[in-house]
């Protein structure tokens, strides 16, 4: 597909894009591997720096969005270029915590509406936004809703959807809204490109790497590298089935919260993958074995970061820090988990194509 396209890239015009909330940039790599000019990325973690621009060339902007104006974006831009603006929200203030916790992340809400704004003094050609699915049914302040009537009134076409990762190749049990908007006339995501019997598995991403132990490093991989586990940590993975979880533990190992009626809800908690379905979303948190079902299939010890980074399609050769030799898992597992995965920027921009060649 990534041939075919390329193959016909000569005949669209030459697009262009300013990632917004970009992270390390999954989201532009994606789109950049598709033949898209990545222009700039903007984000408040200056930490993201160097991922960011050694993978996609780009110039990354430590600023809060807030600061920025129309005319610092619109000046990036070609003249003839497709221009597009991109950008994925912080997604926590949406997430069911957030909903029952309102006021400690009020602040976060208003990160749609700067994006919307910018799309007001912008005016580029497309738009797309990757966050939570939730965003869509979040009552107490209908920022979502406001966004996409900024879209419409602006003379965009807006569609968005829920996409379940698994059917567009990405072998983890994500679901994510994705929404694009276009100026140039109706707007549509790809078809699904994978059925159920070619999802790609936790056993395609990761089954080939090396064995490692709890808190070891591959000599080979720096990025390879897994957190240590305590003694009660390691009885517990062991005790821990091919496909289990905490509930397959004898009655000493368990925690006193999992032993409570509302304890049994957190089904996943200490699990372990299994080598023939997708993964569980990856999340930042998702080299801990307590966070998630983050265990190894067969290995006593949660994930490591290049696994966690594979299953969230990042390529091997996607460098995260300048110096691999002191890579802090807590850092790369939140870099990891915040991105969005490449493969899901490809489908963006394949969706952009397809739009593109019918409209221009």
């Amino acid at each position: 597909m990534a041939e075919i396209l390329g193959k016909r890239r000569g005949r669209l015009p030459r697009i262009e894009v300013v990632d917004l909330f970009c992270g390390i940039g999954g989201l532009s790599y994606g789109l950049k591997s598709r033949g898209f000019k990545i222009l700039s990325g903007y984000d408040l973690d200056y930490t993201c720096q160097y991922a960011y621009e050694a993978n996609n060339e780009a110039k990354f902007n430590y600023k809060d969005i807030r600061k920025v104006s129309g005319e610092e974006i619109t000046a990036q831009y070609s003249k003839k270029a497709i221009k597009v603006l991109a950008g994925c929200a912080p997604c926590q203030p949406f997430s069911s915590y957030a909903f029952k916790n309102k006021e400690k992340d009020k602040g976060k809400y208003d990160l749609l509406y700067e994006f919307g704004r910018l799309v007001k003094a912008v005016h580029p050609d497309i738009v797309t936004m990757e966050n939570v699915p939730s965003i869509t049914t979040f009552h107490l302040k209908p920022v979502f809703g406001d966004f996409v009537d900024v879209l419409r009134n602006e003379g965009y076409s807006v569609v968005y959807q829920v996409v379940y990762c698994p059917d567009y190749g990405i072998p983890q049990t994500r679901k994510r809204l994705v929404l694009l908007a276009s100026r140039l006339g109706q707007i549509n995501l790809i078809s699904k490109t994978h059925t159920r019997k070619q999802y790609v598995t936790v056993w395609d991403a990761i089954g080939k790497l090396p064995k490692l132990e709890a808190g070891e490093v591959c000599c080979s991989d720096p990025l390879h590298r897994c957190g240590a586990l305590g003694e009660l940590n390691l009885r517990r993975i062991k005790a821990t089935p091919y496909g289990g979880s905490w509930k397959d533990w004898p009655e000493n190992l368990r925690l006193e919260c999992h032993k409570r009626p509302k304890g049994h809800s957190f089904g996943s908690v200490y699990g372990r993958m299994r080598w023939d379905e997708p993964g569980p979303t990856m999340t930042t948190q998702c080299t801990g074995l307590g966070n998630g079902r983050f265990g190894h299939p067969i290995q006593n010890r949660a994930i490591s970061v290049r696994e966690a980074a594979l299953l969230q399609t990042f390529p091997e050769n996607y460098r995260f820090f300048e110096n691999e030799s002191k890579v802090s898992i807590t850092k790369a597992s939140r870099y990891i988990g915040n991105a969005v995965p490449p493969r899901l920027g490809e489908i963006i921009a394949d969706s952009i194509i397809a739009h593109i060649k019918t409209h221009k």
